[in-house]
């Protein structure tokens, strides 16, 4: 008998911001590997754009407006994604924003702005998590135990961030809530582990991309000699997806081409 223990037939994962980016590669990948995937994004265009490319492999994909930040709409895009795919093994929590302003002080950094992100980064993972628990506690007291708790960090959360101490501090509470949930429900099946990017050529990069001194000055520093894309991140969100990671939990795991250890 073939032992494939990557293969994501059957299940359901959610990527919140799963429309572009980092979040998209993700999912890209995990529906290659045959599971179901539910797309949350605030942009209708892309959602629809993300709904299609990944219905390419053959497998079920639908999108749900949802801004992460606002507790309704993810109650609300967490009962349509179960009345649409009936369970979510997997939650992908990805969606974030970056800072405003370039090369803003912290002490520039205006309550709002500090909010701005606080609310998405941080306080949208804690609405999708919670809901995202709700049912796969339930579904683990049915009989039916097992989830995958992924969220997407950053290399800010664990180096010295100036100039965008906000984010920085979103990321870091990601991981100290990555910790925390992988000891409280590893008795219901459920891992938790966070994975932290180093610089990836997405959208909200797009500005450091095309800065000659930034790369001049940064990119020789990786050891890989270049961007991290997002289709960099397909082979780890399938393990993460797959039963072959059910005892991997409460981990921080980078993807930077060698960047955090030069």
């Amino acid at each position: 008998m073939t032992n494939t223990p990557f293969d994501l037939t059957g299940k359901v994962a959610l990527v919140t911001g799963g429309n572009g980016g980092i979040g998209l590669g993700m999912a890209s990948a995990i529906a290659g590997a045959g599971a179901n995937v539910a797309i949350w994004g605030t942009n209708p265009d892309k959602n629809a754009a993300a709904v299609q490319q990944l219905e390419q492999s053959g497998i079920e994909a639908a999108s749900f407006i949802c801004d992460v930040s606002d507790r309704a709409q993810v109650n609300t895009a967490m009962a349509a994604t179960l009345g649409r795919f009936g369970r979510v093994d997997g939650c992908f929590a990805n969606a974030g924003v970056s800072g405003r302003g370039k090369n803003l002080s912290f002490l520039d950094i205006t309550p709002e702005e500090w909010r701005r992100v606080m609310s998405v980064n941080l306080d949208g993972t804690f609405h999708t998590y919670q809901a995202v628990l709700t049912h796969m506690v339930e579904r683990a007291k049915a009989g039916d135990p097992g989830g995958r708790l992924v969220a997407v960090s950053s290399l800010a959360s664990v180096s010295g961030a100036a100039r965008n101490e906000h984010y920085a501090a979103t990321k870091g509470g990601l991981n100290a809530m990555t910790f925390a949930l992988a000891v409280e429900y590893a008795r219901y099946g459920v891992t938790a582990n966070a994975i932290l990017p180093g610089w990836i050529a997405t959208d909200m990069t797009q500005a450091s991309q095309n800065n000659d001194k930034f790369n001049d000055a940064i990119i020789p520093r990786v050891p890989a000699r270049r961007w991290g894309t997002p289709q960099d991140f397909g082979g780890l969100a399938v393990y993460l997806m797959s039963d072959a990671s059910s005892y991997h939990n409460g981990q921080l795991l980078q993807v930077d081409g060698g960047y955090w250890r030069y």
